[in-house]
Parts: structure tokens; sequence; C-alpha cells
């Protein structure tokens, strides 16, 4: 069998790496990746060798005025801006800001990851299990506030949840690396982080800015440059499913009720899927922004057609999706969940605001305009 994955939204798997603004130059609204070692051999020819190695030492960015040439001629890569009013924002940004993370790629060329559509679904199918149960159980566990405690829960949790080893239900489904696609799918967005700011009753739309605060305007938020697959995107690769662990026969020996099967991993997922666009819708109506609100719809409206196939599942996978797309409990108002999060120092302030969590969201601007999230994708099994 093969699986078919389509970007409904930019999306970014990456491997770690980062382009930093010597590794590139922008010209022509593009991001031209330089082929250093290329540039090495014809400057080790002549005298300017060295001149290019102390900017590259001392400088935030290359200077455009005494390198331009090589964003013209030995460029390896040009990945195009999704709008041209992207050029003004990078020669804006601080040099921190201009670290562009990039898309997985192999020798062969940009792949999406057989273990970022496995986790995504994980997470899908744990969600449906916890949302049934719900974390006072969990809580209990943790109320000693040692953060070791916390992580020895989750994953027991998790365990109990999908099943110990060999019995782990996950083990039914199996996804490769997909096939290579082409590198002129991928272009460098826009995004900046959004924020409710509390203003009496209500809230108000604020970009955060670093190191702390936040504006009104979205152009003083902080911005982040990514290479990002384009919507309508497609990654194939190869799928496998265990007819073993499909057996009525194995499910008995696992005191199970039912066997384990695609189709109740993918109704997981897509129930995942749906609470987040319900939190996202909810978020967009508090923040005022009216084209993140109509990307959701859209998104909501598709996840409806698609939970009607027993072959398709809709999820949020890689980079950029925030806290609701890593989380396999999604109800933030529940007393239990907010109390273990509270014993992490990462969100123990959040929680502690007594805000909406999570407060922020990162928002992929299209047109320069903020438009939509991040990593939203179909998966459909052939």
């Amino acid at each position: 069998m093969k699986y078919r994955v389509t970007c409904l939204t930019p999306t970014l798997v990456g491997d770690g790496q980062r382009l930093s603004p010597i590794d590139y130059m922008v010209w022509k609204d593009q991001v031209n990746v330089l082929d250093q070692r290329r540039i090495f051999r014809l400057l080790a020819k002549g005298p300017r060798l060295d001149g290019y190695l102390s900017q590259l030492k001392k400088s935030e960015r290359l200077e455009f005025a005494s390198w331009g040439g090589f964003a013209q001629n030995f460029a390896g890569r040009r990945i195009p801006f999704e709008h041209p009013s992207l050029t003004a924002s990078w020669e804006r940004a601080r040099a921190e800001n201009l670290f562009i993370p990039t898309f997985a790629t192999s020798p062969a060329g940009p792949f999406l990851p057989g273990s970022a559509i496995k986790g995504a679904l994980r997470t899908g199918a744990v969600h449906a299990q916890w949302a049934a149960r719900g974390m006072a159980a969990v809580a209990a566990q943790t109320a000693d506030s040692d953060p070791r405690a916390t992580r020895r829960a989750w994953a027991a949790a998790e365990d109990i949840a999908l099943g110990q080893g060999g019995a782990n239900t996950m083990r039914l489904v199996s996804a490769s690396d997909s096939a290579p696609v082409p590198a002129n799918s991928f272009r460098v967005y826009l995004l900046r982080v959004s924020t409710l700011v509390p203003r009496g009753q209500q809230f108000e739309l604020g970009w955060k800015q670093a190191p702390r605060g936040s504006s009104k305007r979205a152009e003083d938020g902080t911005p982040a440059f990514a290479e990002m697959a384009d919507p309508g995107t497609v990654f194939e690769g190869s799928w496998q499913e265990s007819a073993f662990l499909a057996s009525q026969e194995i499910a008995r020996a696992l005191k199970r009720s039912k066997a384990a099967s695609r189709k109740a991993i993918f109704d997981a997922v897509n129930g995942c899927a749906a609470q987040q666009l319900t939190l996202h819708k909810q978020y967009a109506g508090w923040a005022g922004l009216p084209r993140l609100a109509e990307y959701v719809a859209a998104l909501s409206t598709r996840l409806d057609e698609i939970r009607t196939r027993e072959n398709t599942c809709m999820m949020c996978i890689g980079w950029g999706g925030g806290f609701l797309s890593k989380s396999a409990f999604l109800d933030t108002t529940d007393s239990s969940f907010r109390s273990m999060l509270k014993q992490s120092g990462i969100y123990a302030r959040a929680i502690q605001s007594g805000l909406p969590f999570p407060k922020t969201r990162r928002i992929v601007f299209l047109n320069n305009q903020p438009a939509t999230l991040a990593g939203w994708v179909s998966l459909e099994i052939e």
C-alpha cells in the first residue's frame, strides 16, 4: 500500500538545519543559498579570499554591495519568498531573526520523514483515550511536583492508552519516508506570533516582540522566516499494516474489546483535529483575526468531508503548530491538567496568569496579511 500526504497549509518538517544570514543572500525576492565550496575555490585563485573570510567572521550578514554577484552566479539553491513584501520585512529584521529553518532533505531531494506521520498519528490515538478518561488519575501521580514524576506519569499513562511493547496499538501501522519532491514545491514564508492582551472582560490582538512585550501593529512583531512546502504539495511513500495485530485472536489475547484497526486510529486522529480546529476558531474570534477564522472554517469543512472516508484523516504535523499540535490532551480548562502544567517552568507563568491557554499562535502570513496556521495536512491510504 501507499500513502499520500497533501499539504493543506504551508508545512515545514525539518531536520534541525537552519540557514544562517551568511549562508545566503536575498536578491530578486528570493533566498539565494550560496555554494560556499565553489566560492572558496574561486576566491582562492585571487586576493579576495581574505576579505571574504573576514566578513564571514565579523558580519551578521553579507554586504550585497560587495558580494552581490555571488547571489547571481554562485547560488546552489534559489528559494522564492511567498510574497515580494517579505524582502522589506527581511531587510528590517534583526540578524538573530534571519536564521531560516529548512525542510528535511536527503541527497535525492526534499522528503517527508515517516516519523513525522507516525508521531502525529500517535498523538491522535492517545488523545482519544485520554479525552475519555480525563486527567485526574495522572494528576494524582504528580502531586509531589517533582518534574521527573511528571514525566514518568505521562509515559505510564501513554502506555495504558496504547499498550506496552509489542502490544502497542501503533505497531499496527508503519510509514516510510516519502519519495523526494521537486525543489520548486517550497517557498520562504513569513510567520509572526500573535497573543491575547486582556482589556477588561475582552481581549485585544497583540504581536509578540523579542525578547518581551507585544505591539498592536503586526509589522512590529518579531518576524520568523521558514522554508515551507506550499499548499497542494503531495508526498507519497510506502504504507504497511500488520495483519497479525489486526486479528481478533490477538485482540482477545491482549484482553482488548476489539482488534486494532486503521479506521479506529484515523477516527481518533480526526477527532483530535476537530477539537484543535474548534479551539483555533475560538481563538480567531477572541483575537479578531477574520482571515484566520476563514481558513480554520475551510479546514473544518474539509475535515467533515474527510471523516466520511475510512482511508483518510487530517492532522497537524511539523514545525509551527504550537502546543495544541503536540499535546494529546486538549482541554486546557481542565483543573487537573492545569495543575500539572503549573509544575513545568515553561508553562507555569502562563497558567498562573488566568488567561486562556495557550494565548499565542504562530501565524503564517499570506500576501503580507496574517492568514493561516502551519502544518495542516491530509493523509490518504491507497
